[in-house]
């Protein structure tokens, strides 16, 4: 199946925040990028509600770094406050990830094209994605080209095992579960020189319920087929 995709993505700096320190206002990073947020980096590349991405794996290629902030954040009530938040520092990541076709969402059918989705995709992937790319979260720019997953040498290739204790692994959406609420997964990574393998997201068995959510409706009123996005990205090449 043509339907995997391998990128290198880095930046200046990262910020995977870990829920427990948002709590005083404060951000510290993850030592690496959770499933959710690699996740939202593949479809930063290339997304459509037809398909689900799934992330395999992630390498790490730079030493973990981290450094602090003094930032001033706008409040909710308006103004400004103070705080520290904790970076990651010149990140790279070599990711592997894959799509299937959403079995949620049978409405959209129709554009279940599997070569199409991939032709689209690696384009998109060549051009550095059809979205901006963030690194956790909105001031930390990432950019994304192709690769071959395990080329290169990486910081952590002979470092064994390091565990990385619990973290989040992501959010279940009801158009991705059937499930009318949001929730929380949580799991207990390893990193093994220097990749981490992700268990698939029906694989976590630490999961918490967040709230109440109805999946948003998509048909052919609202979604454009990838047969008919193609032939337009095909006759724009012509022109």
């Amino acid at each position: 199946m043509r339907n995997g995709i391998e990128f290198v993505v880095y930046g200046k700096y990262a910020l995977f925040t870990d829920p427990l320190t948002k709590l005083g206002g404060e951000k510290l990073s993850y030592q690496v990028p959770t499933y959710q947020a690699l996740k939202g980096i593949v479809e930063s590349v290339y997304w459509k509600p037809t398909l689900l991405f799934v992330v395999d794996e992630v390498r790490i290629m730079n030493p973990i770094r981290m450094e602090s902030k003094g930032v001033r954040p706008i409040e909710y009530g308006g103004g400004n406050t103070l705080a520290h938040y904790t970076y990651l520092k010149d990140v790279c990541y070599q990711v592997k990830a894959h799509f299937e076709f959403n079995p949620n969402r049978p409405d959209l059918a129709f554009d279940r094209n599997e070569n199409k989705h991939y032709s689209i995709m690696m384009r998109a992937l060549k051009a550095g994605g059809r979205r901006d790319i963030f690194l956790g979260t909105r001031e930390c720019q990432g950019y994304v080209e192709p690769c071959r997953f395990g080329e290169g040498e990486g910081h952590y290739d002979h470092y064994e095992e390091l565990h990385l204790g619990t973290m989040v692994h992501g959010i279940n959406y009801p158009d991705e579960t059937g499930r009318n609420r949001m929730e929380v997964r949580l799991w207990n990574p390893v990193m093994r020189n220097g990749i981490i393998r992700f268990i698939r997201p029906e694989q976590c068995t630490l999961v918490r319920p967040i709230a109440d959510m109805m999946p948003k409706a998509f048909g052919p009123h609202n979604v454009q087929s990838a047969d008919e996005l193609l032939a337009q990205v095909e006759e724009g090449g012509t022109q």
